[in-house]
């Protein structure tokens, strides 16, 4: 997949599957624009020196997010990684809890997407969305009833878009991936089955295809990225 010279934004490119992505895009020839929430985060990325880094981004506040778009007039694609998880029964889950899902995983998705469309030259591009195995399956989702409430609201954004937007030759999906084998996964999960788990570089691999110009007729879709889980 080429991406020469083309110019796409990628929220939670220093998390472990953002850095998959990130540098698959590099390989590719891509510009990468990408926010960071701290100056210590950016120094820390492996790629700091190869993309253009938007440190102290909030993606849940409108300025900041115009911010991250400012001044990308020929933007490509927009791929919405950054997300949060948090376990909790609903009776155990407060307001505050609730909003944060909801803000981290909802509300920085559909501020991106807002800011992309208006950030698309007019030959169109690509948006990507990270929903999650429990948007998809809801009762998988027992247990963390918020966060898979707020990836829930991932995809009717995305399948919602896809229709309002397809006149302009923007195509829109997401991937809905079960545990990714990351580090932090594998201390959470000792016991797990971790060779279940699909890797950083395989999901990444989902994500640059559907952001990429091969992908000409798939839009709306929620692309399940389960492994062997």
């Amino acid at each position: 997949m080429q991406f020469h010279d083309r110019t796409i934004v990628i929220t939670g490119g220093t998390g472990a599957l953002g850095t998959a992505v990130v540098g698959a895009l590099l390989a590719s020839g891509a510009r990468c624009r990408i926010p960071s929430r701290s100056d210590k985060e950016a120094d820390a990325f492996p790629y700091k020196d190869r993309v253009t880094l938007v440190t102290r981004c909030d993606l849940t506040d409108e300025a900041d997010v115009a911010r991250l778009y400012d001044g990308v007039t020929d933007l490509w694609a927009s791929i919405h990684i950054a997300g949060g998880f948090a376990m909790g029964n609903l009776a155990d889950t407060n307001k505050a809890t609730l909003m944060q899902m909801l803000n981290t995983n909802f509300i920085s998705c559909y501020l991106c997407c807002r800011a992309a469309l208006a950030a698309f030259s007019p030959a169109g591009g690509r948006i990507v969305n990270v929903a999650s195995r429990p948007a998809l399956e809801p009762r998988v989702g027992a247990g963390s009833t918020a966060y898979t409430a707020s990836k829930a609201a991932v995809v009717a954004l995305t399948q919602a878009l896809a229709v309002e937007i397809a006149g302009r030759n923007i195509l829109v999906n997401a991937i809905a991936p079960s545990i990714i084998d990351t580090p932090a996964n594998r201390s959470a999960m000792p016991g797990a089955n971790h060779a279940a788990w699909p890797t950083p570089g395989e999901v990444s691999a989902t994500i640059t295809f559907l952001a990429s110009p091969e992908n000409k007729v798939t839009s709306g879709a929620i692309v399940p990225v389960y492994g062997r889980a």
